[in-house]
Formats: structure tokens, C-alpha cells, sequence
């Protein structure tokens, strides 16, 4: 058996000191196109000192290390969920797709973009951006939002990145709860 062995690894040797003159092809990849790394199917925790803040799942996660603008691409959408200390979630986020610029720490939330913050006020949109060095989230698209006593509807928006502290810049609407519950009984 060990001389079967020897005999591979010497033919092995032989067959790769060979002198043969070996071809190579030149293939360009588009670095703006072709990911670095592609994930399918992430869940991923997140914790802070132990404690797990974060759980986020996603269909696709492509990594684009070397484009011009290194990013995440998020195509088939992302879902978070926010945990408090008891790990109960006390917020959540959805979107269809999402984009991680990640040298300039931006993130743009585009298609059905769904948020419910600690307080349970919930905010609907279409396109959304997440500044983490400045810490606010913005949009000049039309937001709605549902409190406990009253709907806000508008255009353009400016929240901290809790979403709890926002100002909608054009308001087109405020609705009591009330009205809105008597208009979908009728």
C-alpha cells in the first residue's frame, strides 16, 4: 500500500515540475457588477456587550468590495427586528430592497419600506435613507404614519435614527384615529 502511495506522489511531482508550456486567458471582471461575495439566506444576530440587539434576515446579500463605491446590495429585500434587554421586540424594519454604501456609512431603504418604532408608531414609505455618521433618517418621498391617536400623512421627512424625535416636512394630512376607524366600519 505504501509503495502505491509513493508511486502517486512521485507521479504527482513529475506531473506538476513538468515543463509544458501553460496558457492563461485574460478575463476583466466588472467589479461595479460581479460581487466580491454573495450570500443566500442570512440570518444574522447582532449583540452589544453580550446582550443580542438585532436579528436581521435577508434572501440575498451581495458584496461589491470593489466597485468605485464599495457596497451591500440587499436586492430581494432585508427584514430587522429591534430587541430591548428582555429581548422582546420593541421595533421593527422591512424593506424590498435595500443598498449599504459603506464608505460613506449610508444606507437607501427603497420599495415598501415599513417601520414600527419602541413607542409602536408605525411608518410607511417608499424610499428612505439612513445616515449613520450624521444619525438621522430622511426622505423627501410621501410618509405615513400611524400613532396611537392620530394618522400624519406628508411629504419629506426628518427623524433621529430611533425614530422616536421626526419632523414630516409638507404635511398634507392629520387624521384622528377615531375618524379613520368610522370611515373603514362604513
Amino acid at each position: 500500500m505504501l509503495s502505491a502511495m509513493g508511486a502517486f506522489v512521485a507521479l504527482c511531482l513529475s506531473a506538476s515540475c513538468s515543463s509544458d508550456k501553460k496558457d492563461f486567458v485574460d478575463v476583466t471582471v466588472d467589479n461595479e457588477v460581479i460581487p466580491t461575495m454573495k450570500t443566500l439566506n442570512v440570518e444574522t444576530l447582532v449583540s452589544d456587550s453580550g446582550i443580542i440587539r438585532y436579528k436581521i434576515t435577508a434572501p440575498s446579500w451581495l458584496v461589491f468590495e470593489e466597485a468605485q463605491d464599495p457596497r451591500w446590495d440587499f436586492n430581494k429585500g432585508l427584514h430587522l427586528e429591534k430587541y430591548d434587554n428582555m429581548r422582546a421586540i420593541d421595533a421593527t424594519f422591512e424593506c424590498d430592497s435595500a443598498i449599504y454604501l459603506s464608505q460613506r456609512k449610508l444606507w437607501e431603504f427603497v420599495g415598501y419600506v415599513h417601520m414600527t418604532n419602541v413607542a409602536k408608531e408605525r411608518f410607511e414609505t417608499e424610499h428612505l435613507f439612513w445616515d449613520q455618521r450624521d444619525k438621522k433618517v430622511y426622505t423627501d418621498s410621501f410618509i405615513h404614519i400611524e400613532k396611537s391617536d392620530r394618522i400624519i400623512e406628508g411629504y419629506g421627512f426628518v427623524s433621529n435614527e430611533n425614530m422616536t424625535d421626526y419632523t414630516v416636512n409638507r404635511v398634507s394630512g392629520i387624521f384622528p384615529v377615531s375618524d379613520m376607524t368610522q370611515n373603514n366600519q362604513q
